[in-house]
């Protein structure tokens, strides 16, 4: 099995370095101007007239989608349209989080993508018996909002053979554990009566929020330790002496895979319809997140991405299965593609905080970002030059299935 030549990785990596600065640039605009789910109008603007200058086809508010787009470049033009062109996707984030900015550096997640792309392409017109597609998609709303499995669900990754994106954190991971989520509402309404004169005429349904908080609680002790359960009581009565009627509860499941999830889930609801019942208060149940599921890494891929780090950043200690327990929506896309979604160290400072907000828009990110570009476009080159490696990738896609 071969890779692409060293020759075509030099062209990448001189095409990112060319850029450096105007790279930098288009990551400090974002940086600077932060926007929240689905609001990313300005990100989606200066990413899609930045890969647009540089020849890439771009479709804006792609699928529909107003802030999502899509940048591709192929050397396919005027050639046997049957012919099938190994098509990689590199994915840009760029929303925000409320208040503290980019306090997950996604400006940098969209400056990695953009100069993977643009190394990719390089090499491409550089080598023009080298075949590909190399497309950078604009994914918004990764903090809650699903954007990707909304883009999933449009067949944006319909003839995509894999997915790739990095993320920068305080730690450097090639298959980082992302877990699956899913958040749903309680609601409890009772019965609001005067609670010194007559509590005996009330239906309490803080007792039933209280119970059910209390239920999940005791579930802890049977559940498997990579799960999660985080809840709040965020409606709880009005005043001390009226019966609350209406009381609201809000929870976060997360599990290691979607089967665990779905069991957690199962158990969590016996406890919710349980205090309902001696309560004798009614419960509505409701669900408005779109689930995300848990991260796959595929393993030839990873290798790949390891390869590459050693040559380019040998002094970087790489782990694998590092025990993070957030999530992402790049778990939906490595579901449907073979994917991988790398950590990488910008500093110390832990991801949603105001010192990464710091951190993501300060200088000492800019070299680090622009080796994941690099290694990004070498592992691409090497997905693209080698039919045999397209299809272990494929068969190790395909086996993960079994564990989804």
């Amino acid at each position: 099995m071969t890779s692409a030549t060293q020759s075509v990785y030099d062209a990448a990596i001189r095409c990112v370095d060319d850029e450096a600065a105007d790279l930098n640039e288009l990551s400090q605009s974002i940086w600077s101007k932060p926007e929240l789910n689905f609001e990313e109008k300005h990100a989606h603007e200066v990413l899609c007239n930045f890969l647009e200058k540089r020849g890439f086809e771009v479709e804006r508010s792609y699928t529909g989608i107003e802030t999502a787009f899509k940048a591709s470049w192929d050397n396919f033009k005027g050639a046997d349209t049957d012919e099938k062109r190994p098509h990689v996707v590199v994915i840009c984030e760029y929303d925000a989080l409320p208040e503290i900015g980019h306090a997950c550096g996604h400006n940098l997640i969209a400056e990695s993508g953009v100069a993977a792309g643009l190394g990719v392409k390089a090499a491409l017109e550089a080598y023009g018996d080298l075949r590909g597609k190399i497309t950078v998609l604009g994914t918004p709303a990764e903090e809650g909002g699903a954007g990707k499995s909304k883009l999933i669900d449009n067949g944006a990754f319909e003839d995509v053979d894999v997915a790739m994106m990095v993320h920068p954190t305080s730690m450097d991971a090639t298959t980082p554990t992302c877990l699956a989520v899913i958040s749903y509402t309680v609601t409890y309404r009772g019965h609001a009566v005067h609670a010194s004169a007559a509590p005996w005429e009330g239906v309490n349904a803080l007792d039933a929020a209280v119970m059910a908080y209390n239920g999940i609680s005791s579930l802890r002790q049977q559940m498997k330790p990579e799960n999660r359960m985080h809840a709040i009581i965020s409606k709880g009565g009005t005043k001390p002496n009226i019966i609350p009627d209406h009381t609201e509860m809000e929870i976060f499941f997360r599990a290691i895979t979607k089967h665990d999830l779905d069991v957690l889930v199962v158990k969590a609801m016996r406890c919710f319809n349980g205090a309902a019942i001696t309560t004798g208060c009614q419960v509505e149940i409701t669900s408005s997140m779109t689930p995300y599921d848990n991260l796959v890494s595929n393993i030839p891929l990873v290798e790949l991405y390891e390869k590459h780090m050693a040559t380019l950043a040998p002094e970087i200690s790489l782990v694998r299965d590092h025990p993070f327990r957030g999530s992402t929506d790049m778990g939906n896309v490595s579901h449907v593609v073979p994917a991988i979604h790398p950590f990488y160290r910008i500093g110390e400072a832990i991801n949603h905080t105001k010192d990464f907000t710091v951190v993501s828009g300060g200088p000492e990110a800019q070299g680090p970002t622009l080796t994941q570009g690099k290694v990004l476009a070498m592992v691409a080159l090497d997905v693209m030059s080698n039919s045999e490696l397209r299809e272990n990738i494929k068969a190790e896609f395909q086996r993960g299935k079994n564990n989804f």
